[in-house]
This record gives C-alpha cells, structure tokens and sequence, in this order.
C-alpha cells in the first residue's frame, strides 16, 4: 500500500503552527500537522470556574510533586494545580545548559501549545526594530520591513481579534483594534502623571492582548464571545474569548476536510530525498507506543517553538553529510539565540485612593509604557543601545485583607476601609543578538523518546544589564511622580534567560544566505521545500512581545507557500 503523501507537514500546533494549518488548507493544499503531546479536550479539561476546595491541593498543588517532575516549569505563575497540565514533565524532557549558565525552557507539549497559557500580549513591530540596524549600526536588518507586514498583521488582527487603544506612536504602530479595556483609577493617575512629564516618547497606553472586548465572527462558525472577566485565563477559556489555535485556527483548519491532525508525534528529524535534495518527511516517535514511524509531504512548515524548531534541524541529518545540522550552511543555525531582559522596575502604594475608587477585578491585563529610549538624539541613553517597554498596573490587591486584626463585622468593617492601592512597573528589555548566545545538541543525553536534547548556553550581557539598571531609575521616577508611597525600585539582577518565555533567533532571515538560515519569505536557503515560521526565524528580538508577530511572519509565508506551489516551484 502506497505511503500518503500530502502537500505540507507543519511540526507544531501552537500560535503558528494553528495559522499555517489555517492558511495553507484553506488554500486547497492537503496538510497534516504533527504534535509532539497529547489532544486537549476543552469540555473535559478546562477548569476555568473550578473553586480551590474543588482541588485535593486547594489549587496549590502538591509542592513535592511539581518539585520533582517540573522544577522548571513550576518556576512560572500559571503552573500551578489548575494549569500544571498545560506545561511539561521535566523529567522527560530535559535539556542541558553550562553549569553557570542557567536557562529556563518553559515549554507546553498538547494541541494548541504555548497559545493555552500565553499571556496575549499582542504588540507589532516598527521599523525602529525591523530595521535596528540601520537606526544604531549594530547587528543585522530583517529582510522585510514593517510595510511589507502590515497586511499580513491585519489579516492576523482580524481573526484573532486585539483590543487597545490607537496611540499613533511611529515606535509602537496600532492594530485593527477592539474597543480597549480599562484603566483603574489607579492606572488613570500614573498615565495622567506620565503625560505631564513632557517626554515626547513616553506614553502610557492599556494593553493590547488577544482577548475579544466584542464578540466577533457572528453568525459564523469561527463566532466567539466577549471577554466575561473571570481573570482564570491560564486554565482554559471555556468561551473561546481569548485567542488559542485550538479555539480558532485549528478548527478553521479542519473545516477545510484538508487538515489532519496526528497528536503524540514527537518529531525526531526530517527526512531527506537523495536524488531531489528536498526534503520528503518527517521521523517521529510515537509517544505512547514509542514507535518511530515517518509521515511524508511535498514541504515542511516547522512551527514546534524556538528552540525545539532548532533541535530537530540540528537532529536531522544533510545529504552531504557532516553533524551540523540541516538548514546549516551559513553556520548560523543555533546560534542567536534571544530573551527578554527582566528584573527592572518599581512597586509603590498609592495613598490618594481609597476603596470608593474603582478597580477591575478579573481584567487578564495590565498597562503597557512603549519603548521610551534610544529613538532620537533627545531620548539616546548613554551605557546601551535599543529600548525596553513596561508591563504593570494599579490595583487593590484582595490579598491585603490577610494582614487585617479581627473577626466577624469588625474584620469585614477593617477589610473595607483598609485596601490600600498598590501600583507597579516591570521591563521588558530588547537582547542583543550575539552569536555566542546559541543552541547545539548535546548527543550524550535523550529524552523519553530516544532524542537527542538540546544544549542551551546563554547570558545576558552588559548592554542587557545597564538596560535593566535604567529600568529601575525609570519605574522609580514615574511612581514618585504620581505620589506613590513606600516606593520599592529594583535594578536587577537581570532576569535568567528564557524565564520571560520571549525565546527568539537560532534559525534566522536573511538577505545573505553565507549568514543567514532562512531568506525573507522564511525559506531555507538549503533546502527550498523547507520552511521555519516561528520564532527561530527572527533577526532581533525588539522589546515588544513577539507572539503577533509570529503569526503575522507566517501567514506572510504561508501566501508564499501556496504560490510556490501554483506555479510548480515547489
């Protein structure tokens, strides 16, 4: 019986992979899409509404237990008893970093990915990133600049649906938005304080995430509701507010009758065609019966994540031979590799407001102050290069009520008159791209699965950690500025790469193939049937989030895909 061949296998089903499949079935190509973890059931898995004295743990979860099989993952906020499921067993799949080097993979493994537990924040990228170099001299342009993504961001914004605020900021550009979500009280004195300072590119504005403030697609399968605020987006959304492939793109794509899904394929390498040089499939293991089988396609689409994108070019074997990889000619293969630099900002009270101010309980954002520094001679600061943008917001925390004396009326009395307003800032910092931040297989250790798992070595450096210092400067001065009180400010230490879950570079774009891996429509340069979408192919990391950007980059590959294919070129 002759062996299936389909039209394009994408390796992955998350925030990129879910748009490829979209995009390439919807355009008449047959695809099967691989997942290394399991199917998610959302009518059984979901728990968006479950009360802590449902859980044996009370949503605490057994600390010795995620200690011990997820002593990575569980370093993150959402993997916890409601969610831990979403996130790996580290046990199985371990990795390895340089004993001073500390690196922190948090990875999902089941339909949907990453896109389950993201926190959304959807921000696009300028020119002042796309074309950093050409700003401030270092490093490399991407192949594309931000015109020639615009629609393709459009096309993403409409389906997905963002909310936020038109800002017109050159170094923030707007989306197709949704009404915005709103500020506190809290969050209306800083931006108003902010606006007095007199910054020409400092602004404060609400965030911009992928959750739907109206409910959009009415009256058509992919329809979805409003947000109804429970603030337990980590668990699962039962409604499909917020954006994950498995709530839209994937069941775009299985409308189509072209998509298959085959879920517990732990993809170990491409396989390669001898006499076309192309590739011609996928090997992967089964997770359950650890069975290697091969699944075959006329193009690959790899879309497994940053890192795991890497470790299976790296993993799969050129025709010419040699251990360096697939995809690997110009030597940048692996190499790149980027973070998000953290640990700068402030945290301060905000005596002013009291409780007959309103807050907004349940509200999964935040604010969001854009790139201030390094855009113009005026805003150039000296002891480094490019920008970083702040996260936070203003609140009355529930959890201060635990601090109060007393039982019955008289606790809930104290409880109501003392809630104080808390308020914070944390950064978001551009990594420069360096060539010694990089990834490489490690053949002396495997996972579950018999594959070799990748070596991670990367720090951050003094340009990060200046960076994270004028962060804390910063956050600082827009608190006392406001009349915040008891204000805290941290410097740093910068945070240990990976932990903000920006991972980014290791396969990059490029107008060179002697430098580059991939050209500007995602391509290899080697290897013409294959295709890296997601964040691997980035150039640099910018300081906004990158997950809009990713999807935008691939439904751009995607036109492309679909082309070469009309005309016979693939």
């Amino acid at each position: 019986m002759a062996q299936k061949v389909y039209d394009v296998i994408v390796v992955g089903s998350g925030a990129t992979g879910g748009w490829a499949a979209k995009e390439l079935s919807e355009k008449g190509l047959n695809v099967l899409v691989l997942e290394a973890g399991r199917k998610v059931d959302p009518e059984k898995e979901y728990n968006m509404l479950a009360w802590p004295y449902e859980l044996p743990f009370r949503g605490f979860g057994n600390k010795a237990e995620l200690e011990r099989t997820q002593p990575i993952q569980s370093r993150n906020y959402a993997c916890n008893e409601y969610s831990r499921k979403w996130f790996v067993n580290d046990l199985e799949n371990p990795y390895t970093t340089p004993p001073d080097k500390p690196f922190y993979w948090i990875r999902g493994r089941h339909t949907g990915g990453r896109s389950l537990q993201w926190g959304r924040q959807s921000y696009r990228l300028s020119n002042f990133d796309f074309k950093a170099k050409s700003h401030d001299g270092y490093g490399d342009d991407w192949p594309l600049s931000y015109e020639d993504l615009v629609p393709y961001y459009e096309k993403v914004e409409r389906f997905v649906g963002i909310s936020g605020r038109e800002e017109n900021l050159p170094q923030l550009p707007d989306s197709l938005f949704l009404p915005p979500m709103n500020f506190t009280c809290g969050e209306w004195h800083l931006k108003k304080t902010v606006d007095r300072m007199g910054d020409k590119w400092r602004r404060m504005t609400i965030g911009r995430v992928a959750i739907l403030t109206r409910s959009i697609h009415q009256g058509t399968p992919d329809f979805r509701p409003a947000c109804h605020y429970c603030g337990n987006c980590e668990r699962g959304c039962d409604t499909k507010s917020y954006y994950t492939s498995i709530g839209s793109t994937l069941p775009a794509a299985e409308r189509t009758r072209k998509m298959t899904l085959i879920p517990n394929a732990v993809v170990s390498h491409i396989v390669m065609d001898r006499q076309t040089g192309k590739a011609k499939g996928i090997h992967y293991v089964d997770a359950i019966t650890r069975r290697h089988r091969e699944a075959f396609g006329k193009a690959v689409v790899v879309c497994a994540g940053t890192i795991e994108s890497t470790r299976i070019l790296l993993n799969s074997q050129p025709i010419e031979g040699g251990d360096q990889g697939l995809c690997n000619s110009s030597g940048a293969l692996g190499h790149y590799l980027m973070d998000h630099a953290g640990g700068g900002g402030a945290t301060g009270m905000l005596p002013s407001l009291t409780t007959d101010y309103e807050g907004q309980f349940g509200r999964a954002n935040g604010i969001y102050i854009p790139r201030f520094r390094n855009l113009d001679a005026d805003s150039k600061q000296k002891g480094f290069i490019r920008g970083y943008g702040f996260q936070g917001g203003s609140n009355q925390p529930l959890q201060a009520a635990k601090s109060v004396s007393g039982f019955g009326a008289e606790l809930k009395r104290k409880a109501r008159e003392w809630h104080p307003w808390s308020i914070s800032l944390g950064g978001f910092g551009e990594c420069l791209a360096r060539f010694e931040n990089h990834v490489s297989i490690n053949r002396d250790v495997v996972d579950a699965w018999g594959i070799p798992v990748p070596h991670i070595d990367m720090e951050f450096g003094e340009n990060e950690r200046n960076m994270v210092y004028d962060m804390g400067e910063t956050a600082g001065e827009m608190l006392e500025a406001a009349g915040a009180t008891d204000v805290r400010v941290s410097h740093g230490p910068t945070s240990v790469p990976g932990i903000l879950i920006h991972e980014v570079g290791t396969a990059r774009m490029g107008s060179d193939s002697k430098t580059s891996v991939l050209n500007k429509f995602n391509q290899s340069w080697d290897v013409k049937n294959i295709f890296v979408t997601d964040g691997a192919c980035y150039v640099s990391i910018a300081n906004q989030n990158p997950t809009l950007t990713m999807m935008a980059i691939t439904a751009r590959a995607c036109e492309y895909i679909a082309e070469e294919f009309r005309t016979g070129r693939l």
